[in-house]
């Protein structure tokens, strides 16, 4: 068994970070008893000494600071006296942290001592007494009594702690040729101003402000000012059509709709301004003010309830923070892909800022003046939470990149940016990685570019193939962590806690539920599965901080949506299993779980078959109506650029592949080679609008699609069974 050691306490430049709660001594465990849950804490460790026997046994979980110090400094923006009288930051104590088995079960056999411990490395104006308020099942409320303000702790504290010159934010623009750098000192100067144009357009505590924006730093700008202010965001991804973009005003009611002139693609300029009027038109009730950022490529024309950003930031006051209560919202963002009206996922302001410290320190291992680029869009939840606000927490440097994978201007993109910006750790999609792969299979673009920095890349979004996996893992010769989370978490509900203590990764696996998660797999009727088995993936309520308290205006949805299925706990929608070792395998949407001849048998199991073909560089299988089986698996698979192979071979082998490895049961007949497979803009393939062209349905086609095309083009394909 491995010796646990505790972290030594490393020094910071500002507010040293208590990621991980208090350590209390750990209860006696007979050695090798496996704690009463569904997941086995100490089998990962187990793995670890069995496939990594030259990993330093027991190592100490590293550990990472908020800037230490209590130095202060002199802002330009006044100060209020409530923000003079928050916790000082010498007063908050930095604690040794035990390895993951310790780690989690602290978290799930005293979470009130676990999240207060935890909730020491943000700044409260008033410290919460207790971690839980459970006295209103299912509405758990977390930290409540306790005050503070989101942009206070991701930009003011740092600025005051004598950070000031440290970079904050990184714009890296290949679409428009260009790179800007905002020092935390810089992006508190822009976020103070906004929020002052804001409050003199009438926007105060509780008002919501929608932001429709590029990946431009007015976008981060706007949602920190929004923060600032104690104002609910609600970010809308750029580019969404003005109907999408109305139910969503409509939803929220803002008072102030803050757009770009212009978003820029590799191929197109699509005008944002048109969208953002029809959008308020069909929306319907009080016209909210618009505030235009005006880009170069395209301005747009003004109306006389418009508003230009320059000239509003040229006069605005700066601004103060605004002390909200922990359980007030900080914003709602919709989940992709609804129709008539959407789900707001609604985001509490307390929970929120101690989950997204612990995770960047616990999970991402990114402290004080670490570079860490996120590879996603601000419109998304994981913009949200590891562009904006997790890496502004832990005090680290986010790169904001408006660019794509291949195309911006080729499949060297990811590298130049890794290289010129020195980037410890990148986040982003299994796509981003498929489509470079596709592009360029042996990587040879990465020659020339010095990626010595990047010590690990993490992917999420979407299931990552193990094909996937070893590509980029041989090519950067990086770990490669996969882990799982969603618009709902907000933050990961299994992963690979590299700062805690870094696990051996299987390909296919998150790895193991990080604090909090009480992961279950359930069968139809609630029973709880052994090892093996796949079933539903659960969460054991109460959920942890930084997860959904309800949806935006409808608490009945929200129950019905997320907690009906089966009493006390929160049904995630993913099917998995947990293995022997305790590791969690996600094996994509439940609705993605197919039928054949009363065989219950996963769509992703035969995804990875098909990805581990050296030719394919991605691949989807749906199920599709039969009279006789119930189901069958439909193939389709994008060729690696560049591959020339007899499709009728390639066809064969294909089959034989998943009757090989998944059985004759799977019934396999069917693959047809593609150019490409419909996704949203985030990167997830569209399987169920797939599905309901093979079995003739009109479904509607989701707005968050990324090319409209893409899935015109397939409906032959499909139709053609």
């Amino acid at each position: 068994m491995l010796r646990r050691k505790r972290a030594d306490v490393l020094p910071g430049g500002g507010v040293p970070h208590r990621e991980f709660g208090r350590a209390p001594r750990r209860p006696h465990r007979r050695r090798g008893a496996r704690p009463d849950r569904g997941v086995d804490v100490l089998g990962a460790v187990r793995v670890l000494e069995a496939h990594a026997p030259h990993d330093r046994r027991g190592q100490r979980a590293r550990q990472r600071f908020l800037a230490g110090g209590s130095r202060r400094r002199a802002v330009s923006h006044p100060v209020s006296a409530a923000h003079r009288r928050r916790t000082r930051l010498s007063e908050l104590k930095a604690v040794h942290v035990g390895d993951y088995a310790d780690t989690y079960e602290r978290s799930m056999k005293d979470p009130e001592s676990f999240w207060l411990a935890a909730a020491e490395g943000i700044a409260w104006s008033r410290k919460p007494s207790r971690a839980l308020d459970s006295g209103n099942p299912p509405w758990y409320r977390w930290f409540p009594g306790g005050e503070l303000n989101t942009c206070y702790n991701a930009l003011d504290r740092h600025v005051e702690a004598g950070h000031g010159d440290r970079t904050a934010l990184i714009h890296d623009s290949p679409v428009t040729g260009t790179t800007a750098r905002y020092t935390y000192a810089e992006l508190l100067d822009q976020v103070a101003r906004f929020a002052g144009a804001l409050r003199d357009l009438g926007v105060g505590r509780g008002d919501r402000v929608v932001i429709y924006l590029p990946m431009v730093p007015q976008a981060a700008i706007a949602m920190l000012a929004c923060a600032r202010l104690g104002a609910v965001h609600s970010v809308v991804f750029g580019g969404f059509a003005p109907r999408e973009l109305a139910v969503r005003i409509a939803d929220t009611r803002p008072k102030v709709v803050v757009s770009g002139s212009c978003g820029i693609e590799p191929n197109r300029v699509i005008a944002y301004k048109p969208i953002v009027d029809e959008a308020i038109e069909l929306a319907g009730g009080d016209r909210p003010s618009i505030v235009v950022f005006q880009r170069d490529t395209l301005r747009a024309e003004l109306g006389p309830r418009d508003h230009d950003w320059d000239e509003l930031m040229a006069s605005a006051r700066p601004a103060d923070c605004v002390d909200v209560a922990a359980t007030d919202p900080l914003y709602v963002l919709y989940t992709s892909g609804t129709t008539g009206r959407p789900k707001g996922v609604v985001r509490d302001n307390g929970g929120h800022a101690v989950a997204l410290a612990w995770s960047m320190t616990g999970i991402y291992d990114i402290g004080p003046g670490d570079v860490w680029w996120t590879a996603s869009d601000v419109g998304w939840v994981v913009g949200h939470s590891y562009i904006v606000y997790g890496p502004l927490l832990a005090g680290a440097t986010t790169v904001l990149y408006e660019g794509k994978p291949v195309g911006t201007p080729d499949a060297s993109a990811f590298w130049r940016v890794l290289a010129e910006h020195r980037v410890k750790a990148l986040f982003t999609a299994p796509t981003a990685m498929r489509a470079i792969k596709k592009a360029d299979p042996d990587a040879s673009s990465l020659a020339g570019h010095d990626v010595s920095s990047l010590r690990t890349l993490f992917l999420a979004g979407e299931r990552l193939d193990p094909e996937t996996y070893h590509w980029a893992s041989d090519k950067l010769g990086v770990p490669v962590v996969d882990h799982w989370w969603q618009t709902e978490t907000g933050w990961a509900v299994a992963a690979n806690p590299r700062g805690v203590q870094p696990l051996p990764i299987k390909p296919g696996s998150p790895t193991v539920p990080m604090p909090g998660y009480d992961v279950r797999i359930l069968d139809q009727d609630g029973t709880e599965l052994p090892r093996g088995r796949e079933g539903a993936i659960c969460v054991k309520l109460p959920l942890p901080p930084g997860t959904l308290p309800t949806l935006w205006g409808d608490d009945e949805r929200f129950v019905k949506s997320y907690l009906s299925r089966y009493a006390g706990y929160y049904l995630t929608g993913d099917g998995g299993y947990f293995d022997e070792d305790g590791y969690l395998f996600v094996m994509g949407r439940t609705d993605d779980v197919i039928n054949v001849a009363g065989h219950r048998l996963s769509t992703g199991s035969m995804e990875a078959v098909l990805a581990a073909h050296p030719a394919v560089a991605e691949c989807a299988v749906i199920g599709v109506r039969d009279e006789l089986k119930g189901q069958l698996p439909r193939g389709l698979v994008v060729l690696k650029s560049g591959v020339d192979i007899d499709e009728e071979r390639l066809r064969d082998e294909l089959i034989a592949a998943v009757r090989r490895e998944i059985g004759p049961v799977a019934a396999f007949r069917q693959v047809s080679v593609v150019d490409a497979l419909p996704k949203t803009r985030s990167g997830k393939i569209l399987r169920k609008s797939m599905r309901g062209i093979a079995e003739g349905r009109d479904e509607p086609v989701p707005s968050t699609i990324e090319d409209p095309a893409v899935l015109e083009a397939l409906r032959e394909v499909l139709s053609g069974r």
